[in-house]
């Protein structure tokens, strides 16, 4: 498969700057520098046109050191960084992100709070309207059990574009479906949220199948249909269950009912268009 895509999730990190809460020793695999050039050879291996680089750290410092990236490595079309929501100065601090044209959306990790009401706090509704304001996507790294909470959330901003990260990470290796997919339904059906097929090797079993994954990727299909899927990578978190190649073969053949200008919708096209990305350079 030719098409270009862009990959619309994936990290760097230095581990050296140590505001990475959840990345320790114990993942091994991973734990260690993630630099542009351990990502380039991809780029040429899949037709990948560009990708998005998301933040893996609750900080502003992580932030300014994915947009500094993203300065001198043009395949970076664009950064998802990270505010504290529920700081006062959170509309100021998003303000003056903004005017960094590469940064593209804000992530506030709904997925660490226990409490899924947490996005619903008043001291919050500033940090989403000033997101939506100054045209930035929300990254909405959420976990099932709060997804009756961003259903709420949606409907009271219609004008924050929104995706859903790694398609809420539903608990593939448990066998937990019906839940999932009924939140998941009211939220491809009442709301504009695209969802990002991705991050989903890693909540399946150690020895997945394409047809532990096809149920789950089959419902967001029919839900949020190719025009509202966006296709990700989770590279190099994927790599604790498969390989970059391995992700993109896998996802090919989930894909294979699609048409070609289908499945460009969800290789490429929903990303530029979720994120706006400018693609020239």
């Amino acid at each position: 498969m030719s098409m270009p895509r862009i990959d619309a999730h994936q990290h760097f990190w230095k581990i050296e700057r140590g505001d990475y809460g959840w990345l320790t020793p114990e993942l091994e695999p991973i734990y260690r520098d993630f630099r542009p050039r351990d990502y380039t050879p991809f780029l040429e291996a899949h037709a990948v046109a560009g990708t998005v680089l998301v933040q893996a750290a609750p900080t502003i410092a992580e932030t300014e050191f994915l947009l500094s990236l993203a300065d001198e490595n043009p395949f970076i079309k664009g950064v998802v960084g990270w505010v504290n929501f529920t700081a006062a100065d959170a509309p100021d601090r998003i303000a003056a992100l903004a005017d960094h044209p590469r940064l593209v959306g804000l992530r506030p990790e709904i997925q660490d709070f226990p409490d899924g009401s947490w996005i619903l706090r008043p001291e919050m509704m500033p940090a989403f309207e000033a997101t939506a304001r100054h045209g930035l996507t929300l990254d909405a790294l959420t976990l099932p059990r709060h997804l009756k909470h961003l259903l709420i959330l949606l409907e009271r901003y219609p004008d924050l574009r929104v995706v859903i990260d790694h398609g809420s990470k539903p608990e593939i290796r448990l066998g937990q479906f019906d839940g999932w997919a009924q939140d998941m339904r009211a939220l491809a059906r009442q709301t504009s949220a695209y969802c990002k097929l991705s991050g989903l090797v890693t909540e399946a079993s150690e020895n997945w199948t394409v047809e532990d994954l096809k149920p789950y990727v089959d419902h967001l299909l029919a839900e949020f249909g190719p025009q509202r899927l966006v296709w990700g990578s989770d590279w190099p978190v994927c790599t604790l269950a498969a390989s970059y190649g391995k992700w993109i073969s896998t996802v090919e053949e989930l894909l294979a009912g699609l048409s070609e200008a289908e499945a460009s919708r969800v290789w490429h096209e929903n990303a530029v268009e979720v994120y706006r990305l400018e693609m020239e350079g």
